[in-house]
């Protein structure tokens, strides 16, 4: 069964819970156009979520989902919250959403949580998850190691739940490809951060369309905490100090604050400028509606084309 049955959406594609950018108002609009949009709880508390998902229900009929990071202060009041708001599917990061499966199920909502590994989809699956959202290296903001292409097959092989192929992916071919490595659907971030109605700033936005093949780099990657983001000032200086030994105290005077930076400020220097490395393959601003169009295009035309 593809996502979009599994979800009842017009396209088997999720918009990724980006934190402080996958706003209410922005999951709707990917909702509209035939995806799953998802409100990232990531930089909120419990109030804010609370009116995102509002904000949402009135903007769209369709289903939307909501990303809780598990590390969240306010994750536990958060997993009530989608309860008592009935949003039909959640999906988390950040641990393991094993306390908060009962309640969720019995509320009828599906639990997507994002795995950088097999030994956690396998643990996941036993816990209840309905699908896995499996993320590679590819990835923007905070990645495992694998690879998507490497990862998702043996993950696939490992479990009996749908997975969905995240990392790496802007166009119809990877698309394609997902579904040859046996996924259902897929996630998508950074391609969408490039649409006009994501509420990034507009500097932030143009450094995606600057971005080429190399310009991605992944910090934190010494300390265990490794975060893919463009590369600027902050990352080099943040990168240096790691290899020089820096504590996570003395990291975390480059990063308080940067995705925000990023975001709201339009700070390209200084500011976390989450990104994939599909940044590259991102060249123009174009609406929520026509980057999914386009994806099926291409996707429908690759396989037409394919010589086996």
């Amino acid at each position: 069964m593809k996502l979009n049955e599994l979800l009842n959406i017009k396209y088997p594609i999720i918009q990724g819970g980006m934190a402080n950018i996958a706003t209410g108002e922005f999951a709707a609009s990917v909702s509209n156009a035939g995806g799953l949009g998802l409100i990232g709880a990531g930089g909120m508390n419990a109030k804010m979520l609370k009116e995102e998902i509002q904000k949402c229900k009135k903007l769209t009929n369709r289903p939307f989902g909501v990303n809780i990071m598990l590390l969240n202060p306010d994750a536990k009041e958060m997993a009530q919250i989608v309860i008592d708001e009935q949003v039909p599917i959640v999906t988390t990061g950040a641990g393991n959403p094993g306390i908060y499966m009962k309640m969720w199920k019995e509320a009828g909502i599906k639990v997507f949580p994002v795995v950088p590994s097999v030994a956690l989809a396998k643990r996941l699956e036993r816990a209840g998850a309905d699908a896995l959202i499996v993320e590679g290296c590819e990835a923007g903001g905070h990645i495992g190691e694998a690879t998507t292409m490497a990862l998702v097959p043996q993950v696939v092989e490992n479990v009996s739940i749908p997975v969905i192929a995240a990392g790496g992916i802007a166009s119809g071919k990877q698309l394609l490809a997902a579904f040859a490595l046996g996924a259902c659907g897929v996630q998508i971030g950074t391609v969408l951060l490039a649409s006009q109605e994501c509420p990034i700033h507009e500097n932030y936005k143009q450094a995606i369309l600057k971005a080429k093949d190399t310009s991605t780099t992944v910090t934190g990657r010494i300390n265990g905490t490794p975060v893919r983001i463009l590369k600027n000032k902050m990352a080099k200086a943040y990168i240096q100090k790691e290899k020089e030994g820096a504590d996570m105290m003395e990291l975390e005077k480059y990063t308080l604050g940067s995705l925000k930076k990023a975001v709201f400020e339009g700070n390209v220097d200084e500011g976390s400028l989450m990104a994939g490395q599909v940044a590259g393959m991102v060249h123009e601003i174009k609406p929520v509606q026509q980057i999914l169009q386009d994806m099926m295009d291409e996707l429908k035309e690759a396989y037409q084309n394919l010589e086996i």
